[in-house]
Parts: C-alpha cells; structure tokens; sequence
C-alpha cells in the first residue's frame, strides 16, 4: 500500500466528488459520509498547516520564500506516514499546483520523498469552462481565458491574505502535462468522464494503484452514498462549508454532476477557442475535438 498519495487535479475536475467517494469507501459502508464532515485529506496549500509545520506565519514570507519551504513540509508529513504502521490507508493530500518546480531545479511537491504517487484526475476543458465560471464567478468566456493563461496562479494577490498559500495553476494544458510528463512518482491518470460513466471500475482501478484493495460490494454502497443527487440534497440542507466566497450562483456547489454538457451550453466560437487552446493534449487523453 503506498502510504500518502496526492489527489492532483486543475479545478472543477472532479477532486471532491472523488475525495467523497474516498470516504464512504473508507467508512465501511454505513450511512453517507456527510459533505462537511470529509476526512481531513491535507489541502497541499493549507496556509494553517504551513504555520503549523513550519512555526513561521505565511503572511511574512513572499510567494518565493514559503515556495522554498514547502517540500521540507511534504517531505516530513511523507516520513511521518511511511514510519505509520498502523495506517489503514493512504494519507491522501488534494492538490491544485501544477508539477512545477523551484528555481533550483527542485519538485515543489519534494518528489518521491513528498509522495509515493499520484492519482491525476482530469475532466473535459469544454466542461470545465463552464463549471469553473460558476466557480471563479466569471462568465464563460473569462473563464476559458483563465484556463488558457500559462502564468496563471491562486490566492496570488500580495495585499491580503487568502487562506491557502499560492499556487501556480499555468494553463489547463500546462498543468496536465506537467503530471503526466514527470517521472518522479507513478502517476493514475482518472478521468472525470469515465468516473461518471463506469464510476466502479475506474474508482476501483485508482484504489488498486494505491493498494487499497476493496470489496466489489463496499465500492458500490460507497457509489451509491456519494450520488449527486445526495451530496446537492446535503447542501441544500446544510450548506457546504468549502463552497467559494466568490460563488453567487444558487444551483450550489454540486450542481449538476454530467459530462458533455459544453455541447448544450457553449457557442460554437467558444468551442474552437477550448480546441485551438488545448487539442494536443485533449487528444493525448482521449478527448476528440468537435470535428472528428
């Protein structure tokens, strides 16, 4: 079993649905997880956790100077998982940054010593576009513009102090090419489309490269318990504590949970901008342009 593993994904590709899936199968199969009571699966860019593990406030340090820390952070949490025997599964971290590294020629992720692999978890850019305006509160065509920025970065702004450190992001192209394009740790490629479509063989297959074999029957009550239809019935409920300021949208946090939806919702030109931006490695994983 690999002892901590990162959840890699660009935004609005389908992190938390799996982190959710994660938890039910990790709760044995009794009633459904609840939104806002996940396992805490380290945010890679939590600023507590950096002040925790480093002792030193975020606030006081350039974007430069905590990048030079963090794999010291990665690389001590890694140990601490690898030195715990009783550890039943994996210590999963959710990360947004792409593969980058630092000046020195250093993984800010510390490599192999920050993880032992990776589940890289893509979802079709024509979707994302439209969930990440939803997210972001842009329009769509702001948004496409986001995903095709090769410098863009969360929480960057240097007048405030958001709550996760920054995080360079580049384009949507950029970051999945720099996870599948390392070679320091094994990297299973999920995407969002297959999750949804034969969601107990592709979840399964990303539990045995992390080596947590599990039953066919606990897969599929953890499948069941994290359906859309259930998590959007919790937030409405409940709210969802990890839903973003900047959402104004009422649909909520899990809105419609479907795949090809850019189909329906975009124009044509917004589609030829997607696909002019991103077709190499849209074909490279298995997405086919509007065209072929």
């Amino acid at each position: 079993m690999m002892r901590r593993v990162w959840l890699a994904s660009y935004l609005k590709s389908g992190s938390t649905w799996f982190r959710v899936l994660l938890a039910n199968t990790l709760n044995g199969g009794g009633a459904p997880v609840r939104i806002n009571a996940l396992p805490d699966s380290q945010l890679a860019s939590s600023r507590e956790m950096f002040g925790r593990e480093t002792l030193i406030e975020a606030g006081l340090l350039t974007h430069e100077e905590a990048d030079r820390l963090r794999p010291r952070i990665y690389e001590n949490l890694a140990a601490i998982a690898r030195g715990n025997r009783e550890l039943r599964a994996p210590s999963f971290a959710k990360v947004h940054d792409a593969y980058v590294r630092l000046p020195n020629g250093e993984p800010l992720l510390a490599g192999a010593r920050g993880a032992d692999g990776a589940i890289v978890i893509v979802r079709d850019p024509r979707d994302i576009a439209i969930s990440l305006a939803r997210h972001m509160g842009k329009d769509v065509d702001g948004a496409i513009a986001m995903m095709g920025d090769a410098d863009m970065s969360l929480s960057a702004r240097s007048d405030r102090q958001p709550q996760q450190l920054r995080q360079r992001m580049l384009s949507w192209s950029g970051h999945v090419e720099s996870w599948l394009d390392q070679t320091d740790i094994p990297v299973h490629l999920v995407r969002y489309e297959d999750l949804h479509g034969e969601p107990a063989t592709t979840f399964a297959s990303a539990l045995e490269f992390a080596g947590m074999l599990r039953p066919d029957d606990l897969v599929a009550r953890a499948i069941a318990h994290s359906a859309f239809s259930n998590l959007k019935a919790q937030e409405q409920e409940d709210g969802f504590l990890e839903r973003p300021n900047q959402m104004t949208d009422a649909g909520g946090f899990f809105y419609r949970g479907e795949s090809g939806a850019w189909r329906r919702d975009l124009s044509a030109v917004q589609v030829a901008r997607i696909e002019t931006a991103h077709a190499g490695i849209m074909r490279r994983i298995g997405y086919r342009l509007s065209n072929e």
